[in-house]
């Protein structure tokens, strides 16, 4: 069988199989086939591909733990690949003829838009470093989100019982609150304990200023609600979780950081006000291979922080916010910004003056984000820490 000079190959993952794709130059399927998320099945199907040209280029719409494994056994076999993002899938599916939804359809739209479009972004490996991050920074996310979860319930079921209560202590951030719920939820226990030995109780668990937790816990509700009893059970439950909750992502926040701390780059994106290892570890993560990046410019675009034009006919100079960016690097740099703000500074100063030329709060601390990528990516590129004052440079001979 005579070699095609050329095939491209769309795969649409999923997380039991893949449907593999591969196209010639004209448009035309030339092999199309359900492949099992299995390393010896995968290898086989790479084997028949890799048989029928004598250069094979590749596409998928996902690039998360569902096509790790293909992935892998791509960059083993040195097989280039490139993603297609699934909004770019979606959009190009309505341009083909039909309207079936198929895994086949949506594999053969993913090849033929890669054979056509050639700036897709080329799917790396990431390091040992890099997947260690990934796993423990979208853990955390995870621990957050129940954490968020558990507090609104809190609240929820504390509001049946004692308005006063619930409104006394922002428990989102006081652990001396929290532990009070673990053995004292409603008006009538309080009482019958008395601010005396509240305190003391409290302090026998560490409770910072258990005289001031005391004495707020004291109010004047006398009346008892319909199924106090059981909602004090529960309330302590979901106290004694978010007290377990808190002790794990204290944990966790320990391990992301002695992992971040071994990037050879670590103490100069530390070094940038507003950044810490948490942030630091996100951003290594959202950033990929910081190699990537030309310049500055290609940073801010990757995290939606410059503005694309919306020009037509006799409207000329609109722009508008990108749709098309990485939400978790825009994040990072939005949350740096908006931190660096409190305390003085240059960061503060700039935030100041765009506040003082008419901005409001929101776009002000975008335009200092986008400054702020500047800063960094000479930072990483030079491989100094941050300084508020210029680098000294050498005089021309």
């Amino acid at each position: 069988m005579t070699q095609a000079p050329r095939l491209w190959v769309g795969i649409d993952a999923s997380k039991a199989h893949h449907w593999w794709v591969a196209i010639d130059d004209t448009g035309t399927t030339v092999w199309s086939r359900k492949v099992s998320n299995d390393e010896a099945v995968i290898l086989a199907c790479l084997s028949e591909v890799l048989a029928l040209a004598s250069e094979v280029r590749w596409a998928v719409d996902l690039t998360d733990t569902a096509p790790a494994l293909l992935l892998a056994l791509l960059a083993e076999h040195g097989q280039p690949v490139v993603y297609v993002p699934g909004r770019t899938v979606n959009r190009m599916s309505a341009a083909y003829r039909g309207e079936a939804k198929t895994d086949a359809r949506d594999a053969y739209v993913i090849a033929d838009t890669a054979r056509l479009r050639r700036d897709f972004a080329p799917v790396e490996i990431p390091t040992e470093l890099a997947a260690d991050l990934a796993l423990l920074t979208t853990h955390r996310c995870d621990l957050i989100a129940d954490r968020v979860r558990l507090l609104n319930r809190l609240h929820d079921v504390l509001t049946g019982i004692s308005p006063a209560l619930e409104a006394a202590f922002d428990y989102a951030d006081h652990k001396g609150a929290l532990v009070l719920l673990t053995g004292y939820q409603t008006p009538a226990a309080l009482r019958r304990c008395g601010q005396i030995r509240l305190t003391r109780w409290l302090a026998t668990r560490g409770v910072r200023h258990p005289e001031t937790v005391a004495a707020t816990a004291a109010h004047a509700q006398h009346i008892q609600l319909s199924g106090q009893d059981t909602v004090a059970g529960i309330t302590a439950e979901l106290a004694a979780q978010i007290l377990a909750l808190d002790e794990r992502l204290k944990q966790l926040d320990r391990r992301i950081s002695d992992a971040f701390r071994t990037h050879p780059q670590a103490a100069v994106i530390e070094s940038m006000p507003g950044i810490g290892p948490i942030l630091g570890a996100e951003f290594l993560v959202a950033a990929g291979d910081l190699a990537a990046y030309p310049d500055a410019g290609h940073l801010a675009s990757a995290a939606g922080l410059v503005p694309v034009a919306k020009d037509s006919g006799r409207r000329t100079g609109n722009l508008h916010r990108p749709q098309r960016y990485s939400r978790r690097l825009r994040r990072v740099f939005y949350l740096s910004a908006q931190t660096s703000i409190i305390r003085d500074g240059p960061n503060r100063t700039y935030y100041l003056k765009k506040r003082a030329q008419g901005h409001k709060h929101i776009p002000a601390v975008i335009a200092l984000a986008r400054r702020r990528v500047d800063v960094l990516w000479a930072l990483l590129r030079d491989n100094r820490p941050f300084s508020t004052s210029p680098p000294t440079t050498s005089a021309a001979a």
